[in-house]
């Protein structure tokens, strides 16, 4: 299977650069597998595909401002960093532009006297950082950091307007998020508020959560020719046993099981044993889901639209087939839907 076989055209004006100006504010297109059936729908009708007995699980991880400014004191040059995640040492795994810069020794000054030192290059660019006299650096970059939006959302770090830089904070961030270590945000998330929520919950729906710590490497292309040949990203996970409960009740009750993003399938498939049986879990999870893959539990997937060639449009594809997704995709484009983080989303039924 090559990985040409999940691209797709997009126009680049169809990539959304801003949030909708309310979170409910999104596009639904709902895909119906067994009919193959496409129909629009705005974001607030989603709590009509609900019904009494259906289980929502959302993923409650919290994004840090991953994203610093800094410069290096000994040149006076510019230095952006992004954090991607914590060693159990107190170093952090990290990205630095430029990044030819970046030998081991360099120091790089930040605000309010927070310091890094480069320990070390990594194999793709990366480094490892230390920061000397640190054992927390949360609450520094709480007030410091820049949201670590992705990469084709464009903004200049150094013409950020503080309204825009607020905004992105909020928006970046769903409204149920309380586990910070993301350093990206689990999307289809985002078009939740807590008016539907409690909707949710008046009809009878239960809501569970998950936590999984997006990496940035969900941003990362597939560059095999062959899919199988491609690593998958280590991503930290945690399922309570509460969770773990009410998604085998389901199997005696006959709810429905409806997954808020490829996080929360890639979580409960890590966790979930060759029966669908799931148990309280926390660890790492490299599960690489694609075509031909064979899923444990039954999913409904709430998902946004993503990147062409990408480990989760592999992954939408495994659940509703790639000629159902590839003609979904034709239509979201067709219709001028929103596409990746800030766009509208999809309902896989």
């Amino acid at each position: 299977m090559k990985t040409s076989d999940f691209d797709y055209h997009l126009p680049p004006e169809l990539i959304a650069q801003h949030p909708p100006e309310r979170r409910e504010d999104a596009r639904l297109l709902v895909l119906e597998r067994e009919s193959g059936r496409i129909a629009h729908r705005s974001f607030l009708e989603i709590t009509d595909c609900f019904q009494t007995g259906d289980l929502l699980v959302l993923n409650d991880t919290r994004v840090i401002p991953a994203r610093l400014l800094g410069k290096r004191p000994v040149t006076g040059g510019k230095a952006e960093v992004l954090l991607l995640s914590p060693l159990g040492d107190g170093g952090w795994k990290a990205l630095i532009r430029p990044a030819r810069r970046a030998r081991p020794g360099t120091g790089i000054e930040f605000a309010d006297g927070l310091r890094a030192t480069v320990r070390e290059r990594e194999e793709g660019g990366g480094v490892i950082l230390d920061f000397p006299g640190r054992e927390d650096i949360l609450p520094a970059l709480e007030e410091q950091g820049f949201p670590p939006l992705p990469p084709y959302i464009k903004r200049d770090l150094k013409n950020y307007p503080e309204k825009i830089k607020a905004r992105d904070r909020s928006r970046y961030q769903t409204v149920f998020a309380r586990r910070p270590g993301a350093v990206a945000a689990p999307t289809a998330g985002l078009h939740f508020t807590p008016e539907i929520l409690g909707e949710l919950r008046e009809k009878g729906v239960e809501i569970a959560f998950i936590t999984l710590a997006v990496g940035y490497g969900t941003f990362q292309p597939v560059k095999t020719e062959d899919i199988e040949d491609h690593h998958i990203h280590t991503e930290e996970f945690r399922i309570s046993k509460e969770t773990a409960d009410l998604v085998n009740r389901l199997q005696e009750t006959g709810g429905r099981l409806f997954a808020v993003g490829t996080t929360v399938v890639r979580a409960l498939e890590s966790g979930a044993d060759r029966n669908g049986r799931l148990d309280p879990t926390e660890g790492s999870t490299d599960i690489f889901i694609y075509p031909g893959y064979e899923f444990k539990l039954k999913y409904n997937l709430l998902t946004n639209f993503h990147l062409p060639g990408s480990t989760l449009i592999m992954l939408v594809s495994a659940l509703a087939g790639q000629n159902l997704i590839h003609k979904a995709y034709a239509a979201a484009v067709k219709e001028k839907y929103r596409f990746y983080s800030y766009g509208d989303a999809m309902l896989i039924l």
